[in-house]
């Protein structure tokens, strides 16, 4: 049995066990209006769905900053407090970010629990999260949100343990044992994660050295990311019609139509205004974009907001460093929109429209990978001995081949290689040019 320090821990931030009544909280303010206040609620009422509970009700003001004591105004905070009963709901969540204050003085009036979005999307990725780093990824940015919200209640329970000679330092309250028992749970994490990181990119180095280019596939959850993965390569990745569905990224191989093979890597989905903590703490799975060679971003055509969406996406590409790294804008679910995939191909040139689901689309896709791919390789000439077969069939592997020509010496190859492959079979390179314009065009 777990120890009462864990079980304070451990539990999420939604009681799962019964439907939870929810009710939801927005506020509007100056340079925004109502619709876009009710599409971020609409879009909270899917994650608390998720999470396992239920809207029951929804409340809006508009205010030009936030209250201090209650973010809403004080008159409206008794107003939520007569719907709470009115409907009677079990938690309260904002669609805005909380302050522990803010927090502290809503649950003392609401008589009720009172949380943000954040801590709704942290309990679903603590309901999502399988693996050794994934977890401890969550269980991090869920510390680092818990920790300036610890108060006495949550502090005795975690004491309990830690209470006799000994155990404290002269004068320290079992709250502030508890803090540095979560500041020194951060730490530990914090240094696993370096090491886990630090596997990731040796392995992230041994696939360099075989080659092979890398594309990784992201865009807004529930965006049909996995699906598409699963139709390219059969990776076999749960696809559930749900926020988050997936976190922890799979990488597999794929063959482009031009024979040349590359890896194909699956990254958590984004959303506005994903947590910086959760952005902090899953750095070291996002690398995967940061290091390809290739984005392909995928775009929810039936979303009321694809270009929101969007913007949202470059956002946290940009916040972990891979605003830089090509992008190639794929409109999916085109079976269910298709006036809407064609009007958003037309507005955005160079992108593909495609049904991950149906395969309608898919080929011009690879295509448009394929070609993208060239645009950033560079064309080799090689001159290998007729006795190196291992060498022909390493270039035939890692590159697209353009020409063959026996020559006195040995076989002549004209091959589209990765920076990697050239750098390893530079002994055999007898010209090289950047074919990355001809490619392009």
């Amino acid at each position: 049995m777990s120890n009462p320090y864990q079980q304070a821990l451990g539990r999420t931030l939604i009681d799962r066990t019964i439907r939870e009544r929810i009710v939801l909280v927005g506020v509007i303010f100056d340079g925004h209006d109502e619709s876009e206040t009710e599409e971020s609620l609409d879009e909270l009422a899917q994650l608390i769905d998720t999470a396992g509970a239920v809207e029951v009700a929804r409340m809006t003001q508009r205010r030009d900053s936030p209250d201090s004591t209650f973010f809403i105004g004080k008159g409206k905070a008794q107003e939520l407090k007569e719907l709470c009963l009115a409907v009677d709901s079990d938690t309260v969540v904002f669609d805005n970010e909380l302050t522990p204050g803010q927090q502290y003085n809503l649950e003392k009036l609401l008589g009720r629990t009172a949380i943000d979005r954040t801590a709704v999307i942290l309990d679903i990725f603590a309901q999502n999260a399988h693996t050794l780093e994934g977890k401890a990824q969550v269980e991090l940015a869920l510390l680092r949100y818990k920790l300036p919200r610890l108060r006495r209640g949550i502090s005795e329970a975690m004491s309990q343990q830690g209470a006799g000679i000994g155990s404290r330092g002269p004068g320290e309250t079992k709250l502030e044992v508890d803090r540095r028992r979560i500041q020194d749970k951060i730490a530990k994490l914090s240094r696993d994660l370096i090491d886990l990181a630090n596997n990731r990119r040796e392995q992230a180095k041994g696939r360099s050295r075989s080659g092979l280019g890398a594309v990784a596939i992201v865009g807004y959850t529930n965006a049909g990311k996995s699906t598409l993965l699963n139709h390219l390569t059969d990776a076999g990745v749960l696809v559930e019609n749900r926020l988050f569905a997936t976190l922890d990224p799979t990488t597999r191989r794929l063959a482009l139509p031009g024979g040349e093979p590359v890896l194909v890597s699956d990254t958590v989905g984004f959303v506005r205004r994903l947590p910086h903590g959760l952005v902090e703490s899953f750095k070291s799975t996002l690398e995967v974009a940061v290091l390809g060679d290739l984005l392909i971003h995928v775009v929810d055509s039936t979303a009321v907001d694809p270009a929101g969406q969007i913007l949202a996406v470059r956002e946290v590409l940009t916040d972990i460093g891979a605003g830089d790294v090509p992008e190639l804008l794929v409109f999916n679910k085109a079976d269910m929109a298709p006036d809407v995939a064609e009007e958003l191909v037309a507005s955005h040139p160079g992108s593909v429209a495609i049904s991950a689901v149906t395969g309608a689309g898919i080929d011009d896709l690879l295509r448009t990978i394929g070609d993208r791919m060239r645009a950033i390789s560079v064309v080799v000439e090689l001159l290998i001995p007729y006795d190196r077969g291992d060498i022909v069939a390493s270039v035939h592997r890692e590159g697209e081949v353009v020409s063959t020509a026996n020559e006195e010496n040995g076989m002549r190859i004209r091959a589209r290689l990765g920076d990697a492959s050239t750098g390893r079979l530079s002994q055999f390179v007898v010209d090289q040019s950047d074919d990355r314009t001809v490619a392009a065009s």
